[in-house]
């Protein structure tokens, strides 16, 4: 309620009380005009003239506008009241308002960000499932060529074994013919040497030694189909005392091609030890040997 209207209902009130009183008054006035204190006493005997004011009545008609004040005044404040119950129920209202109108931005702003997260959690999952095909896709070539260079590396292991086996037969076959040509060779190689040493060919320590490492290289050798009759060759050879040889290697003319060579040097060394028991005292730790053929 506005000062206003607190002022006007003030002013009700105070007319309405003077107005009552006013009433009041009248009421007593005209009660009494009949009342005559001055009048000439006349001899009409002994006779006594009374007024009553009936004061229930004027207590009653004050009761009354009390009662009226009063309850105008229950009604001011039952007015206030409800004025005031109505400005407290239209400031609820409106803090119902403002809050449903906050918390509806509130749920506004919750979902807009729930969305914005479901947008990038379907973006990043998006992202993760192009990555892990992308992963799969290059898994699936290294297997791919893994897989390529395994088969490939398979064949040729496997061309490779063909080969080694094919090498190996024929080595074997040579090395056999070689044995025997070797065989054939020492033994004819003996007997000539036995001849020549019957026969006074072999004067001294010396020359026995030369050719009993001649004898012991050509029974190791494998002679190769390359080697000619007239071969001389002429070779270092380190050793120890034993005649564990240490090392050999052509030193001087070799009228042999490579392959005649290498087969020469492997004789030596596959024999492993020259001939040393009985030839001590011409044992020398290097000794430049000429190796013959001059065929079967």
């Amino acid at each position: 309620m506005t000062t206003w209207e607190e002022f006007y209902a003030r002013l009700r009130v105070f007319t309405l009380a003077i107005g009552v009183h006013v009433l009041m008054a009248a009421l007593v006035v005209l009660g009494t005009m009949d009342w005559k204190p001055f009048r000439k006493p006349q001899n009409l005997g002994l006779t006594i003239e009374a007024v009553i004011v009936d004061t229930s009545e004027l207590k009653r008609q004050r009761d009354a506008a009390q009662e009226a004040l009063e309850m105008e005044e229950r009604r001011r404040k039952r007015a206030e009241e409800l004025e005031q119950q109505k400005k407290r129920d239209e400031e609820a209202t409106e803090k119902r308002k403002l809050e449903a109108a906050e918390k509806r931005k509130q749920e506004l702003e919750a979902q807009r960000k729930r969305e914005a997260q479901d947008r990038l959690q379907k973006l990043r999952l998006e992202q993760e499932r192009k990555l892990q095909e992308q992963r799969d896709e290059q898994r699936q070539e290294l297997e791919k060529i893994r897989s390529q260079r395994e088969e490939a590396e398979r064949k040729t292991k496997l061309e490779q074994e063909r080969l080694k086996q094919i090498e190996a037969r024929k080595e074997k076959e040579l090395l056999e013919q070689q044995r025997l040509q070797r065989e054939a060779a020492a033994q004819r190689k003996a007997d000539e040497e036995a001849k020549a040493f019957r026969a006074g060919r072999m004067a001294t320590l010396s020359d026995n030694y030369q050719a009993a490492i001649q004898q012991f290289v050509t029974q190791n050798w494998l002679r190769p189909p390359t080697a000619k009759p007239g071969l001389r060759c002429t070779l270092k050879i380190v050793q120890i005392p034993g005649g564990e040889v240490i090392s050999a290697a052509i030193a001087g003319r070799c009228n042999g091609d490579e392959a005649t060579r290498r087969s020469i040097l492997a004789a030596v060394e596959r024999g492993g030890a020259l001939p040393y028991r009985g030839f001590e005292d011409v044992f020398e730790r290097e000794i430049d040997f000429i190796f013959i053929y001059d065929g079967d």
